[in-house]
């Protein structure tokens, strides 16, 4: 499933071709995804404008000038072709499971907009979904309300970390992975993080407050490492694993950079550590660490 930096990358591609500009006619062919599109979902949408488009944790929402906030999840395979005014051929905007080209039968929706654009979403597993949610009710929808803090905001701190962390007996990795605590973080940005931070998964997530809940030096870490590792990988385009391509259909590079995750076997990269790379299960999920530099 694309994580935090790859649905960035998209909302990046998307949003030239998107903000400022009006539906002109939508087509959606079939009557769902993983749920039904939302009733008359081509109607509600032509002629809105987009007035911007944003990310929460790994939603994109293009917030419209009728009032209504189109939400798109991406599931396991969704992905998006542009083809902007003046393109002979369209480009895609995230492949993360199956090279499947461009199949028809995996053309689910198509927008063209009044400019001249023409966005197609494709999604082989049918994982992803939209949904039209009025704007006044978006922060209390049932997919919204729960989360937690955006990672690359202001408001993970160390003290937020800490204050979450307090007296919890759950690990590392399932503390960070809980959508309620730190919104859009997986198991790949989860484990580069933790590298980075000096910290083993399996460690109670209580090591990152006092029994005051003030943070301890880990959670200082911590939060400078979760920022680092996610600007790294969405400047690099996101990751690639299997087919996932960044904006302009180049695939993402952020994996050739990766400290820990997939290396299992391999030498610690951290300078002076003599490490090797090994690979835990955590809740079905695979984690990767130095057992050396990592404590």
């Amino acid at each position: 499933m694309p994580e935090l930096p790859e649905v960035e990358t998209v909302r990046m591609g998307l949003e030239p071709v998107l903000t400022g500009q009006t539906f002109a006619r939508v087509t959606t062919h079939r009557a769902d995804l993983r749920f039904p599109f939302p009733e008359n979902f081509a109607k509600r949408l032509t002629g809105a404008r987009v007035m911007r488009l944003e990310r929460r944790a790994k939603y994109l929402i293009a917030h419209l000038s009728t009032g209504e906030a189109l939400l798109m999840h991406l599931g396991m395979t969704g992905r998006f072709h542009v083809q902007a005014k003046g393109e002979a051929v369209a480009h895609l905007l995230g492949d993360y499971e199956y090279e499947t080209g461009a199949q028809p039968k995996h053309m689910h929706a198509v927008f063209d907009m009044r400019g001249g654009a023409r966005v197609t979403y494709a999604d082989p597993r049918r994982f992803g979904y939209m949904l039209l949610v009025p704007d006044a009710e978006l922060a209390e929808h049932a997919l919204m309300r729960g989360l937690g803090v955006e990672p690359l905001s202001d408001d993970l701190t160390p003290a937020y970390l800490a204050r979450r962390a307090v007296g919890r007996r759950s690990d590392l990795k399932a503390f960070l992975m809980d959508q309620r605590i730190v919104a859009g973080l997986g198991n790949i940005y989860v484990c580069e993080a933790l590298f980075l931070a000096q910290l083993r998964p399996s460690r109670p997530a209580s090591v990152l407050a006092t029994r005051g809940g003030k943070p301890t030096v880990h959670a200082t870490r911590l939060a400078a490492g979760i920022k680092a590792v996610l600007k790294a990988a969405i400047a690099a385009g996101g990751s690639t694993l299997r087919d996932y391509r960044q904006a302009d259909g180049s695939t993402g590079a952020f994996q050739n950079t990766f400290q820990v995750y997939g290396r299992e076997g391999e030498p610690c990269v951290r300078p002076g550590c003599r490490g090797i790379v090994r690979r835990s299960t955590q809740a079905g999920r695979s984690s990767f660490y130095c057992p050396v530099c990592q404590h």
